[in-house]
């Protein structure tokens, strides 16, 4: 039997996610209709003697408890959300509600952060940990990116193909490592959680007592190289979410599998190119052109002539005649006025580097400029007619009525 956490963070996390978070929290954000950590718990309720799914974070409990009780009956296992009583980091809040892990007895238990956008290969991965026998051994998976943007991320060094035995493990190092990452998915051993307690220990026994725990600093790098860490080598699709810009690109991902596995899904029609989904409630006119890559929120309303592409519309959104929004997520609320262009610069994976992956850049370059990216409108935003909103991020209830570029509207 496995049970699986997934680790949502809370409020000060998922700052680069703003002004989008400021209306809904960031593990809950739709991604093809689906919240987030939805498509972790999909992809947890189709492995084999899952028994339940566990949030953990220090999310309010009254954002996360309606979400938990929905996804418990649409997938079938037990959803539960335990609110850490203050960031306890990667591994302490798994130590805190250990108990609770460890309740029906399960050998072996998944951890995923709820920022990662994958295929989630987890019976492949849990079948590969098993075949270690032991119950104190940690499996992560691991998969290869370009040299250059290797240090952004824990970096693994393995030994032969065979074993896959890590070696040494580093987070974010200041020099070259390795170009195989950690892709924020792991399988623990129920017996990782006695070495928590003697971490946990020490840190209580230090000068600065602390009950923070990170995985990836107290307990990968002290399991590489002593036979209890293996790393699980992914080459399909993996991507982190850590701003608009990626959570369009992983959007595009997971609506490219919907067409694979759910195509009555997807909208159909002259005027629809690519993969759009449209909630049932939408009222979407015949002529307005959608697609590649377009959510339409529920309860919005898209007019004659619109142009829309590579965007998400939230809840409630209603675009006027002749609208263009391209590259854009537009938050819930918001009105475009009628002949109004939204557009933001895409986020994009070179295809001719086979190890590139979405990047995620800081929202400032090194002169203090913002950096071209997706346009960003917060919700409740009202855009007037015949306005340029490109590459711009506008915070909630603003009344636009001057085209803008390249700025942060506060």
């Amino acid at each position: 039997m496995v049970k699986a956490v997934i680790l949502v963070g809370g409020p000060g996390k998922g700052t680069r996610f703003r002004p989008l978070s400021l209306e809904v929290p960031k593990p809950l954000f739709p991604l093809a209709g689906r919240a987030m950590i939805e498509h972790h718990i999909k992809a947890c309720s189709e492995l084999n003697d899952m028994q339940e799914v566990i949030l953990i974070g220090s999310e309010p409990t009254s954002d996360i408890s309606n979400f938990t009780r929905k996804v418990s009956n649409k997938y079938g296992v037990p959803v539960t959300y335990l609110q850490e009583y203050k960031p306890l980091g990667t591994a302490g809040g798994i130590f805190h509600f250990r108990d609770h892990i460890r309740k029906g007895n399960p050998n072996s238990f998944f951890v995923l952060n709820a920022d990662v956008c994958c295929d989630f290969p987890l019976q492949n991965m849990l079948n590969s940990h098993l075949r270690h026998g032991r119950d104190d051994v940690i499996t992560v998976m691991g998969t290869e990116v370009e040299k250059a943007h290797s240090a952004l991320y824990g970096c693994i060094v393995s030994n032969d193909a065979n074993s896959n035995e890590v070696e040494h493990y580093v987070e974010k190092p200041e020099t070259f490592v390795s170009n195989t990452i950690n892709c924020g998915v792991y399988v623990l051993g129920i017996g990782v959680l006695d070495h928590m307690k003697e971490v946990f220990q020490e840190l209580q026994s230090a000068t600065l007592s602390t009950d923070c725990i990170q995985l990836e600093r107290n307990i990968l790098s002290t399991f590489a190289g002593t036979r209890k860490l293996f790393v699980y080598r992914h080459n399909g699709f993996w991507s982190q979410i850590k701003t608009p810009g990626t959570a369009v690109f992983a959007s595009q991902y997971y609506l490219s599998r919907r067409r694979n596995e759910d195509a009555e899904s997807l909208a159909k029609g002259p005027n629809i190119i690519g993969d759009v989904l449209i909630h049932p409630s939408a009222n979407v006119s015949s002529s307005a052109v959608l697609g590649p890559n377009v959510t339409i929120g529920a309860n919005t309303v898209v007019k004659d002539g619109v142009r829309i592409k590579h965007s998400i519309l939230l809840e409630g959104c209603q675009v006027d005649q002749h609208a263009c929004i391209l590259y854009t997520v537009v938050g819930g609320g918001t009105r475009v006025g009628s002949w109004a262009r939204l557009e933001g610069t895409p986020t994009a994976v070179n295809p001719n580097k086979p190890l590139a992956h979405i990047t995620n850049p800081p929202t400032f370059n090194e002169e203090g400029k913002l950096n071209p990216n997706i346009t960003v409108l917060g919700h409740n935003t009202n855009i007037s007619k015949g306005t340029l909103i490109l590459n711009s991020i506008i915070l909630p209830y603003k009344d636009i009525d001057h085209s803008h570029k390249n700025v942060i509207l506060l």
